[in-house]
């Protein structure tokens, strides 16, 4: 696995894990907040072991060459994000090409939007946590608010003083929070190597800090891989079971037993088993 840095436009230098031949079919992986490019780490080697080209980039915000100012939230607008990614499968080489997308948490959210508005650009979606934003939004108004509960965390990084916080004792709330969830002390280490300063973390929460209001996401017509760890923190049974109710095409759902929300950190030779089963399933 090497780093490569990826140009796509004007002061966008995005740095990428990649591994395995540029002309392979390509793998593009999209990690969410609170991690970094590293969440891949161990699946990027064996996709291009399988015969892939797997592309990790750090996102928006992430890469130092690929952050705008966050108090300029236009540039973290959801269109943007999803955007850069198209970009970075252009600039690796691939054009307009069709590729693989594997997602998980923000990762996953702009995955869920590039399927749904360019579902002839995919080979296949294999999402990590994050369930279909219409499954999403339903449980987080169901009234016994368990989903709310376990996203009030969305509502604390808005606030002023959220990157201090974070940043405290040595990131004390993320590494904490990794350990609950059985991520292992090294792979929270490479992430804090990412996003543990003050330009990185301010902004990865303007990503949150220019979302507005979510708007409607019809069906996915892409084959779909997600997997699910039921001891997942942020992410409810109800919101995961009910993402198959907006799938229309190939859906396999894959409960991870005991797995927290950083499977590919935790579980990585059972995330790597399952997603190359999709990938070979789902190559042409």
């Amino acid at each position: 696995m090497d780093t490569r840095k990826i140009t796509t436009g004007p002061d966008l230098v995005f740095d990428c894990s990649v591994a395995g031949k540029d002309d392979a079919p390509l793998v593009l992986m999209l990690h969410g907040f609170g991690v970094s490019r590293h969440f891949w780490d161990k699946q990027v080697p064996a996709l291009a072991g399988a015969g892939y080209f797997a592309v990790a980039p750090n996102q928006r915000g992430y890469s130092p060459g690929a952050r705008p100012d966050p108090r300029d939230l236009d540039a973290y607008k959801i269109d943007r994000l999803v955007q850069d990614a198209l970009d970075i499968v252009a600039a690796a080489g691939h054009g307009d090409k069709r590729f693989h997308l594997v997602g998980h948490d923000w990762g996953g959210s702009l995955s869920w939007i590039i399927a749904a508005r360019h579902p002839e650009r995919l080979r296949s979606l294999t999402m990590l946590s994050r369930p279909h934003p219409a499954s999403f939004l339903r449980a987080l108004a169901m009234p016994d608010g368990e989903q709310k509960r376990r996203s009030g965390h969305h509502t604390a990084f808005l606030e002023p003083d959220a990157v201090p916080k974070l940043l405290a004792n040595d990131c004390e709330w993320l590494r904490s929070r990794h350990m609950r969830q059985g991520m292992p002390k090294a792979a929270t280490d490479a992430h804090m190597s990412v996003l543990g300063n003050e330009a990185a973390m301010e902004a990865a929460l303007a990503w949150y800090r220019s979302s507005g209001p979510r708007q409607p996401l019809g069906p996915v017509k892409v084959p779909t891989l997600y997997l699910w760890g039921d001891n997942d923190d942020t992410v409810g049974r109800v919101a995961a079971e009910g993402t198959a109710e907006f799938i229309d095409a190939p859906y396999r759902f894959e409960v991870l037993r005991g797995v927290g929300h950083y499977a590919a950190d935790q579980v990585p030779d059972r995330v790597n088993q399952l997603l190359l089963e999709q990938l070979r399933q789902y190559a042409d």
